[in-house]
């Protein structure tokens, strides 16, 4: 038995955020089934998602997490998975824990089985539903657009900063670009809010300096790093060195990226394009979605870029205010796009 919430304490704040996920990036319709997995910390979003689908008049289930398995998951329950794979479209909206990215890649491959459409409003919280998931999705999604048709022909990306990255991504034709605006398809599931390009480098090489945000549960221990920033060396796709004065960051990142043999590998290379994120707030799902670049360590969707490798770990890494170049043109310039 799935749970529900009572409607009528829903805080219409969170409304228009919710409404751009159900019938704008999802689009759900009527005769259509939806799962919503949600944790205590996150019902009030969850209920308002709930709200709007009822609004559409879908037919729906709910999961808060905690009902069905003890936090950390080490797994996803599996009631929840079967329910999912009843449903044309799920959303995923709860906090993460430690050790809980594998029961996530659980649901993902029902997810992928089943070509569902998903949201994945993963550390989804109150402020990112008052500003990334307010954007114009159709406008996010003609630029990003614009931006993969020019990145599908692009052999080399260069990005530098002020604050010292000076970083060079090597494409291959092989290895797919994806578009996640926001509009969201059967054909790739994606995270809410939207706004990004992504694909796994054939190889790269320079400095890349995270002066915003890592990811995974790093970012909600740390949030915004500016003050410490984390300096990382690559060579041949992979860390040959950090440097960071936080230490203990540096320690739980050298970890956390020694997990496998390829946990210290280049898996994403990343443009945010959401043009209503406008400064690091310290949460990835947002942070990530900046105008900018950002890159991973770990897993490389190889299920969806064509990757040949895997691996159990992903962390993101979010920079500021980069130069971007697509082989000799310009494309961005401080943080703005020039395309």
């Amino acid at each position: 038995m799935s749970d529900r919430f009572v409607l009528d304490a829903v805080d219409p704040e969170l409304m228009p955020g919710a409404r751009n996920a159900i019938r704008d990036c999802l689009r759900v319709k009527p005769e259509e089934r939806v799962t919503i997995i949600t944790d205590e910390v996150t019902q009030e979003i969850a209920a308002a998602l709930q709200a709007e689908i009822e609004q559409v008049g879908a037919e729906h289930a709910v999961f808060v997490l905690e009902r069905y398995a003890p936090r950390p998951l080490t797994g996803m329950p599996q009631v929840i998975l079967d329910d999912l794979a009843t449903s044309q479209v799920s959303i995923f909206c709860a906090q993460t824990q430690r050790g809980e990215l594998g029961s996530r890649i659980e649901m993902t491959a029902v997810v992928n089985k089943h070509r569902m459409r998903h949201g994945h409003m993963v550390n989804i919280t109150r402020q990112i539903m008052l500003e990334g998931m307010r954007a114009d999705f159709l406008e996010v999604d003609a630029l990003s657009q614009r931006l993969v048709e020019l990145a599908r022909m692009t052999e080399r990306v260069t990005c530098r900063t002020a604050n010292g990255t000076d970083y060079v991504a090597e494409l291959s034709p092989n290895l797919k670009w994806l578009k996640t605006s926001g509009i969201i398809t059967r054909d790739k599931w994606g995270n809410l809010p939207g706004g990004e390009i992504f694909t796994s480098p054939f190889n790269s090489n320079g400095t890349f300096v995270v002066d915003g945000v890592v990811g995974d549960y790093l970012c909600q221990k740390y949030g915004d790093i500016q003050a410490t920033p984390l300096t990382i060396e690559v060579e041949n796709n992979r860390i040959r060195e950090l440097r960071c004065e936080n230490k203990e960051l540096l320690e739980e990142f050298r970890a956390y990226t020694s997990t496998d043999e390829n946990s210290n590998r280049v898996g994403e290379f990343a443009v945010g394009t959401n043009t209503a994120c406008t400064q690091i707030i310290g949460n990835i799902l947002q942070d990530e979605k900046i105008p900018g670049i950002h890159i991973a360590f770990g897993h490389p969707y190889a299920e969806h870029t064509g990757q040949n490798w895997i691996s159990k770990t992903h962390i993101d890494c979010v920079g500021r205010n980069f130069d971007i170049w697509f082989d000799d043109r310009k494309v961005m310039e401080a943080g703005k796009f020039l395309i």
